[in-house]
């Protein structure tokens, strides 16, 4: 995408399948997020090592979700991984609970490999001469999301706080952080937006992650003022120009999200967001699938 800056695209990004980054500079590498089993983060190390080396001496992961975590733990101890210091709790309260929503999924030999180092509000990593930011946008996607960003490259690696072609996810995060958040990666300038799901793209992908969830907001108000619950409100919704988007139940989802928002709520807990996927499963009509 840049000297040196490349982008490992996992289609069509739906649920599990993440996007990576990778950069090398000054003959050191940097990698970003890995993926859900032993299987793709194999192919992730085949694609490192095309343009670097096998082992980075550098892994940042965007937030504790184990679709961009599980394969760390098939890097080596020379490996540091960096992430926003909530991160390593989350990850450690996560486990491999992800595993027993799709038991069917063949996960390979990963297990929990949680951040050697974390940093609170921003930290600037130098790759020889290549400047790399990591910034803390949450609460957006998650409380603990990381945004990875190489300025002399114009180069944007969002993490799940953007999503391309792909429905937005704020269960575990903030309709309205992930709107604060989204305007502040606009006011970067990006030239390139790696998501973390779905293509890559241009910063226009910001502004139909905005549009999306400024819709959410505005139809959980309507809703809730309506007597209907989330998932009634989905399922008699119209979703218009985010018709096209995949994984449109997490709309029930980010429905919750939102009429916690403006209830002043914080983050839900294991139960809450243990039966906002259940209603998710009901909208979809199945359980969605991993196709990790």
């Amino acid at each position: 995408m840049a000297d040196n800056v490349y982008a490992h695209i996992q289609p069509d990004g739906g649920w599990c399948l993440n996007n990576a980054g990778i950069l090398v500079a000054g003959g050191r590498t940097l990698l970003v997020d890995t993926a859900a089993t032993e299987r793709r983060t194999l192919m992730l190390r085949d694609s490192l090592a095309a343009v670097a080396g096998e082992e980075p001496e550098v892994l940042v992961n965007t937030h504790h979700h184990s679709d961009h975590t599980f394969g760390n733990s098939l890097f080596g101890p020379r490996t540091l991984v960096v992430a926003h210091h909530d991160t390593r709790e989350e990850s450690r309260a996560a486990g491999l609970g992800l595993q027993s929503l799709w038991p069917d999924v063949v996960w390979g030999a990963v297990s929990v490999r949680l951040p050697d180092l974390g940093y609170q509000d921003a930290l600037t990593l130098h790759l020889g001469p290549l400047r790399v930011e990591l910034i803390h946008v949450g609460p957006a996607h998650t409380t603990n999301d990381t945004v990875v960003w190489v300025p002399e490259r114009g180069v944007l690696f969002t993490g799940d706080v953007v999503m391309s072609g792909v429905t937005p996810y704020t269960l575990m995060g903030s309709v309205e952080g992930s709107l604060t958040a989204l305007e502040r990666l606009r006011a970067l300038r990006p030239r390139v937006v790696v998501p973390g799901h779905g293509p890559v793209a241009g910063p226009e992908v910001i502004d139909t992650n905005l549009a999306y969830l400024r819709w959410v907001r505005d139809l959980a108000t309507e809703s809730a003022a309506a007597g209907l619950t989330p998932l009634q409100a989905a399922r008699q919704t119209d979703l218009g120009p985010f018709a096209e988007l995949l994984d449109a139940e997490r709309l029930v989802s980010n429905l919750h999200r939102a009429r916690a928002d403006a209830a002043g709520a914080g983050a839900f807990g294991p139960e809450d967001i243990l039966s906002s996927f259940q209603e998710m499963t009901e909208y979809h009509g199945g359980l969605p699938a991993c196709h990790a």
